[in-house]
């Protein structure tokens, strides 16, 4: 079985040792060749400025992820997201007046293409445009 803590620092190397490696090595590879599956396990927070985990195992011929993600900073409260209906009512009230400058065209379409009148209906189009963009 593979040991990722093996060989130790600073000790002879070992024959029987590394080829116990070598195997559960080659073990693992061999056995990620019959992968016919994955799940995610869990996922952690972990606190803010901790630097993201993921662990992985197989059982059987399934791979089992179990990940850590750090939580962002606090930042300064905002506005509460909730709004009263009346407060709602307040905000939009008015808005379709931001139409109101623009007058209506006045005109009826005539039966054959008219360059003129074509363009005005565009400059009108580009008016209204102008009057409902917000500031």
């Amino acid at each position: 079985m593979f040991d990722p803590s093996l060989p130790q620092e600073n000790t002879p190397v070992d024959a029987v040792q590394m080829r116990g490696q070598l195997n559960g090595l080659k073990a693992l590879i061999d056995a990620l060749g019959s992968v016919t599956g994955a799940t995610v396990d869990a996922v952690n927070s972990l606190p803010p400025g901790s630097p993201a985990t993921v662990s992985v195992t197989l059982t059987g011929t399934t791979l089992h992820f179990t990940f850590g993600i750090p939580e962002g900073q606090t930042g300064p409260q905002g506005i509460p997201g909730e709004v009263t209906q009346t407060a709602l009512d307040a905000a939009i009230s008015g808005t379709s007046s931001n139409s109101n400058g623009v007058s209506l065209l006045s005109q009826s379409a005539f039966s054959y293409y008219d360059q003129t009148q074509m363009q005005d209906v565009l400059n009108k189009v580009d008016e209204l445009i102008t009057a409902l963009r917000r500031p």
